[in-house]
């Protein structure tokens, strides 16, 4: 019977091998020039307010942005479109991760501001669903995910730039069991796709005046796939000889992070996808939160801006959604003003942010006692 597991195994073992293959020759393949939104007569946001507090938050963020951009709004350079029907009810409903109907929507918009999806499982009466985040990521090929994170009176500075479409997740829900014995998942690493993250963390830190790429893998433990992310980030930094590029293990990079004498020296981060999501959930933590810090999900044709936290159900159920930090969501349309070309608006709503968070922050506590999403909002508009 082992024989018999064993061989099946293989089997599909060999399939997701033949597909990465082709994965990485296509990416060998394609146009690596970024779509320009430059030439648009109208740039369309989409905004998909997604599930939990998801709605509480995206309307605040949506009144935020038709104050800001009323001018782009009135004059036809911008438009906001609402996409309905993704949530965890239509998602259970359908049995598809992202129903097929506000996919399509979402293709006819050049870049989406999202809010939080709960992630369906078995236990919910329904499919065992895939994430709607890996999902997306994955249809778009949004291979950058570009976590900034900010304490000015600390020094600090970061940005993050997490491979967003391999590793250990995107192969995550393919892993194999041989009968009662064993489970094995996979991880992936391609030579492409870690040359466009590197290159996309690389570019930034040129185009801003950083002087620092910091590598973040566990290459003395896992030596292909770490070691091969590691190997191929330092040979493309060769092409950037003006700065300074180091490498650190995510274990005592995660250390470094809440050393005081030495985090501020660090400024570009680039890592793996795993070890990107779980360091900037701590890097988030130190400038105030989850609820504080947005995200960009980049690729070479379309780009997702939201919160990085989830959707709070707890808040939901204790009918406390109206608690809620938008602080999150609004720093991801500063990400999004920026990525269309709307410098001016995104710096005034970063600084109106920071204003914002200043006066109440230590009050959004996600508490009923706490300040609301409403409150939060007002002082981002009294600042604009």
């Amino acid at each position: 019977m082992i024989e018999k597991d064993i061989k099946a195994a293989a089997s599909q073992f060999e399939e997701m091998l033949r597909e990465q293959y082709e994965r990485n020759e296509r990416m060998k393949r394609a146009a690596e020039e970024s779509v320009s939104l430059a030439d648009k007569d109208t740039i369309v946001i989409g905004m998909t307010p997604g599930d939990g507090i998801g709605p509480v938050i995206m309307d605040e963020t949506r009144q935020v942005l038709e104050m800001l951009l009323a001018d782009k709004l009135a004059s036809g350079a911008v438009g906001l479109k609402t996409i309905d029907g993704f949530t965890l009810e239509r998602r259970l409903e359908t049995g598809e991760t992202v129903p097929s109907d506000v996919m399509e929507e979402m293709k006819t918009c050049d870049v989406l501001l999202k809010g939080p999806t709960t992630t369906p499982n078995a236990a919910m009466g329904g499919r065992n669903l895939e994430s709607a985040n890996v999902f997306l990521r994955k249809s778009f090929d949004l291979y950058a995910n570009v976590r900034p994170v900010k304490v000015e009176a600390e020094g600090i500075d970061w940005t993050f730039f997490r491979e967003n479409t391999e590793g250990e997740y995107a192969l995550g829900s393919r892993g194999v069991r041989v009968g009662d014995s064993f489970s094995m998942d996979f991880k992936v690493t391609t030579a492409e796709g870690t040359k466009r993250i590197a290159r996309k963390a690389f570019d930034y830190a040129r185009d801003n005046g950083k002087k620092r790429v910091s590598i973040v893998t566990k290459a003395n433990i896992m030596k292909k796939t770490d070691g091969d992310f590691q190997s191929i980030c330092l040979d493309i930094a060769k092409d950037y000889p003006e700065i300074e590029t180091d490498c650190w293990f995510v274990d005592i990079m995660a250390a470094n992070l809440v050393n005081k004498d030495i985090r501020s020296g660090f400024e570009v981060f680039v890592l793996p996808n795993l070890y990107g999501d779980i360091i900037t959930d701590e890097a988030a933590q130190i400038q105030g939160g989850v609820g504080t810090a947005g995200s960009a999900n980049i690729g070479t044709e379309y780009a997702i801006f939201e919160a990085i936290h989830g959707s709070a159900p707890r808040m939901v159920e204790e009918g406390i959604a109206d608690r809620a930090n938008p602080a999150s969501l609004m720093t991801a349309a500063v990400m999004l003003l920026r990525h269309i070309g709307c410098m001016d608006e995104a710096a005034r709503l970063e600084k109106a942010v920071l204003a914002a968070d200043e006066a109440l922050g230590a009050r959004m506590t996600g508490l009923a006692d706490g300040a609301s999403c409403r409150e939060f909002a007002d002082k981002v508009r009294e600042a604009l």
